[in-house]
């Protein structure tokens, strides 16, 4: 009996002690940007003191130098836009396609073989499709903005109707029946019933689209051949040279990045924790 007593209490040490090492993980990094973002080069020095150490005096210069190197508020622009774009037709169409494939797939083989073929989309990698996509962009005149936003919702279309298909199990199907029975349509039945049902996965697809989107770089390298159209994670590679990396300016501007989308990332979290869906039609 005194075994079964210390067990809870061994399981939360270890618990906590991962949980601080998780903790130490991610903020170490961290840590480490924002010291460096807030230094002068001469005092960054191959010690490790000088490179942990705080500043001696904290400035703001490496962020205003990074915000004209990067053209910071045109770049900012076309990565919201890019983005956001992405987000939203995202939503729209990948939640339309995972509720007809997750609703049709019990009744239809046929459903569940499309299924299969747009997930594996998954393990494709982006090296194969890279010089097919730039010819092709380049062909339809898609390289471009618009080009780049249309392979990202390609991209991130097999994950996300994955999302969408097993979070419909979650939304009994007595509402569509209950709607269907008052008369509604397919379509209004999606639009005003399934699709506010699932607000918390438009959050998680929010999210993770927004976060492999924001982050990219390949895509809009190879595909962009206008510099209008150039994002933010594109415009930092100016801090890097064959002679050397300007860390200071990078991470400054690595920081300013941080910011939309971990404000982003803080709104939509609150979606998801919320559990909307979650006992809707209780039996």
């Amino acid at each position: 009996m005194s075994m079964t007593k210390k067990r809870p209490g061994c399981t939360n040490v270890f618990l906590t002690v991962l949980l601080f090492l998780g903790c130490i993980t991610i903020l170490f990094p961290l840590y480490m940007a924002v010291m460096i973002a807030f230094k002068s080069p001469t005092e960054m020095t191959n010690d490790i003191a000088g490179a942990l150490g705080f500043p001696s005096h904290w400035s703001f210069s490496n962020f205003s130098e990074a915000m004209k190197v990067t053209d910071f508020w045109h770049t900012l622009g076309n990565s919201l836009l890019i983005t956001g774009a992405t987000i939203v037709i995202a939503i729209l169409l990948h939640s339309m396609t995972g509720y007809a494939i997750g609703r049709s797939m019990a009744r239809k083989k046929g459903f569940r073989m499309v299924y299969y073929y747009i997930v594996s989309g998954m393990f494709v990698p982006f090296a194969i499709l890279m010089m097919p996509l730039v010819k092709e962009t380049a062909v339809l005149g898609l390289d471009n903005r618009l080009g780049v936003i249309l392979l990202y919702v390609v991209f991130y279309m097999p994950m996300n109707v994955m999302l969408y298909s097993g979070y419909l199990k979650n939304v009994p199907l007595a509402l569509e029946e209950a709607a269907d029975i008052d008369g509604a349509s397919a379509w209004k039945t999606y639009w005003t019933i399934i699709f506010p049902m699932m607000k918390p996965m438009h959050a998680t697809v929010a999210v993770l689209t927004a976060l492999g989107t924001w982050n990219d770089v390949m895509t809009p390298l190879v595909i962009l051949s206008s510099s209008k159209g150039t994002t933010l994670p594109l415009a930092q590679l100016n801090f890097q040279t064959q002679f050397g990396t300007n860390y200071n300016l990078a991470f400054a501007s690595y920081l300013l990045a941080l910011i939309p989308i971990l404000i982003f990332y803080i709104f939509c979290q609150k979606q998801i924790i919320g559990g909307i869906a979650n006992g809707a039609v209780k039996g």
